[in-house]
């Protein structure tokens, strides 16, 4: 049995959690927008789905086959040690930051709704950590100096 294969077919189930990302990012919309002005709160209430399953869709992809690259255009990304560097500096910096947001709006805030919407955030954070690791194995696997 190779597990990297079967981890690669499972990696797939990230695109049915984005695609649930987007049903919630448009049913507010649904019912129209009076509906929507005379219940503000729902738009919080389904962005907190959005953040949700787009940090397990993340999570998901992050069991990837990371000897391989997806693209052309990230394959110049990971293979360039300077843009690859740049792009896990701005990706932990995004990690950090989205991490802080979900931890401090859940804990410190009074709003119900930015505590709603932090819990998400939480799991989008737990998403980027898993994305992050992926990116590091694919930039040490596809380097080209050290390739060499």
């Amino acid at each position: 049995m190779n597990y990297r294969k079967i981890f690669q077919v499972i990696s797939y189930l990230q695109y049915p959690f984005i695609l649930l990302a987007l049903y919630f990012a448009a049913k507010p919309y649904f019912n129209g927008f009076d509906y929507l002005v005379k219940n503000p709160d729902i738009v919080f209430y389904n962005y907190n789905y959005v953040l949700i399953f787009i940090g397990l869709g993340f999570s998901f992809s992050t069991l990837q086959d990371t000897t391989k690259t997806q693209n052309n255009f990230s394959k110049k990304i990971w293979e360039n040690p300077k843009k690859g560097k740049l792009f896990i500096g701005i990706l932990s910096f995004f990690t950090f930051i989205i991490l802080t947001f979900g931890i401090f709006g859940y804990f410190i805030t009074n709003n119900e709704n930015i505590q709603q919407l932090s819990f998400g955030t939480i799991i989008l954070g737990i998403g980027f950590i898993g994305f992050l690791k992926t990116g590091l194995d694919v930039f040490e696997n596809h380097r080209l100096e050290k390739k060499n």
